[in-house]
């Protein structure tokens, strides 16, 4: 759960003739007519940019900034539009995820980086994204968007835009909340846009001397981290998720992996490639964050943390915890009900009434005032009405927490029986908000990456000193070393990946 507003990164409407004006495109030779000439993608590139920093937060390491600056700057030079004044940005979300903004932006998330497993992986992710960019695919999307009356999407990016739209977003089902919870800012290519990235990222790796086969080997580090969650998924009798990663949104069918091969194939220097620079990453993501953040609050178990904001959960024993942006969840065995947790933006009201009134409008109901660890609760219980008029029950606490910030504990369920099924565990649920006690603020610390020689017991071994949960501990060390499925493993004393 952050503090961060959500923004949903929409540019306004571009006041330019739906036709466009005849430019060339910098990587085709081609002229073509588009809405955006290269001015205006700049200026919209840096507004959003601006917008993406906010949602995302950039990750507080200028060593591990300097490093993907630095590669992409090299990338980025020997591309078609070596001019422009490129910008390259680690964000700080475990998200498996890339993308770029027109004008010259590109992102990579830390979540993506914890399971690539060379510099030539991460030029194959990034010199994708360049090639978005020189391709104009930015301005083309702008170009059809205007065509047809939409408007224009600030970022030009890999999924779909998911969000929870302020407070409203609590009378959402839990599962609802959920599926926001990895959303990035997405807008989707074609297959052709897709395939110029592809064909224009291996140019730009092999320009530099990496490997473009290291493309391939990046489609198959994410189909690992896809099959992974699918595993997970089925081991618990859960709906395997559908994802919102960089993969997600690039299908990896055998037609674009052969087309990638070929791409790879055409670009076969006489002078070789270069190593893989695999050393020189794995020393650059030593240390680095691995899963969730402070600012985002940890799940330890059925614990939540956040020590940020002072406060702590506990999901009841078969409850699990689900941490988004915007809330965290503590959801019931059977998936059907859940307590929704999330910060009340101070517009919202300076009392707990105002609260309620201000947000919900309520039909009627009545309001308890409580305590819960000491800290003065509100709890309301009565009927709203929805946007086509409907009337529907609704039951929440508003609780003030340190700081004086108020926060807002949702009852969730599928229907009623459910809610009542669910009753005695969503009190449990809410009665478990508290401050974080010290012992709760020392162990409240994030995971790292960490490299370390692989040892003659293999996986098993290393799975045994691992802070990941001892479940998933050695499945999720080969996932992130690239053996999960049947990959070579390591040779002892390899350097390898762990979590502690």
């Amino acid at each position: 759960m952050s503090m961060r507003p959500i923004r949903p990164l929409l540019m306004a409407a571009l006041l330019l003739s739906a036709c466009g004006t005849p430019m060339v495109n910098p990587a085709t030779g081609r002229t073509e007519r588009l809405v955006m000439d290269e001015a205006t993608e700049i200026k919209e590139g840096a507004n959003s940019h601006e917008e993406v920093l906010k949602e995302y937060g950039v990750y507080a390491d200028p060593r591990l900034q300097a490093y993907v600056d630095g590669l992409g700057q090299k990338l980025a030079a020997q591309s078609h539009r070596a001019t422009l004044k490129w910008t390259f940005t680690v964000l700080d979300s475990p998200e498996i995820n890339a993308f770029a903004l027109p004008g010259g932006y590109v992102y990579v998330t830390r979540g993506i980086m914890a399971y690539l497993e060379s510099e030539a992986e991460l030029a194959g992710v990034m010199g994708h994204e360049i090639g978005h960019v020189t391709a104009r695919h930015g301005a083309q999307r702008a170009t059809r968007e205007k065509t047809a009356g939409i408007g224009v999407m600030a970022a030009t990016v890999l999924g779909a835009v998911l969000e929870v739209g302020g407070l409203s977003g609590a009378t959402n089902l839990a599962s609802q909340v959920s599926q926001t919870a990895a959303a990035g800012f997405i807008a989707s290519y074609s297959r052709d846009q897709e395939s110029q990235a592809d064909e224009l990222g291996a140019e730009y790796l092999s320009r530099n001397r990496y490997d473009p086969q290291n493309m391939v080997d990046v489609i198959r580090v994410l189909k690992n981290q896809e099959q992974f969650a699918i595993d997970a998924a089925k081991a618990e009798g859960k709906q395997a998720p559908s994802g919102s990663n960089w993969l997600a949104s690039h299908p990896a069918n055998d037609k674009r992996l052969a087309g990638i091969k070929a791409f790879a194939a055409r670009y076969k220097g006489q002078e070789g490639y270069a190593d893989d620079g695999r050393a020189r990453y794995l020393q650059a993501i030593a240390g680095m964050t691995f899963g969730e953040s402070a600012e985002q609050g940890f799940v330890r178990g059925r614990d939540f943390f956040h020590e940020p904001l002072g406060i702590a959960l506990t999901a009841p024993q078969g409850w699990k915890i689900q941490n988004s942006a915007e809330a965290v969840v503590l959801v019931n065995g059977a998936g059907d009900a859940a307590l929704v947790v999330r910060p009340v933006p101070a517009k919202a009201g300076n009392t707990h009434e105002e609260v309620i009134r201000n947000v919900l409008q309520p039909v009627d109901g009545r309001t308890e005032r409580r305590t819960i660890h000491g800290m003065p609760a509100t709890h309301f219980n009565g009927t709203i009405r929805n946007e086509q008029g409907q009337t529907r029950p609704v039951a929440l606490t508003v609780v003030t927490g340190p700081g004086e910030r108020n926060y807002w504990l949702q009852y969730a369920a599928k229907n009623a029986d459910a809610r009542k099924r669910a009753d005695a565990g969503l009190k449990e649920a809410e009665s478990s908000f508290r401050l974080m006690s010290p012992a709760e603020r020392a162990a409240a610390r994030p995971l790292k990456v960490q490299t370390v020689p692989y040892p003659r017991g293999g996986f098993t071994e290393l799975a045994k000193s691992s802070a990941l949960p001892p479940a998933k501990a050695e499945a999720e060390l080969k996932l992130l070393n690239g053996v999960y499925g049947g990959g070579a493993e390591p040779k002892p004393g390899q350097m390898v990946k762990v979590v502690n």
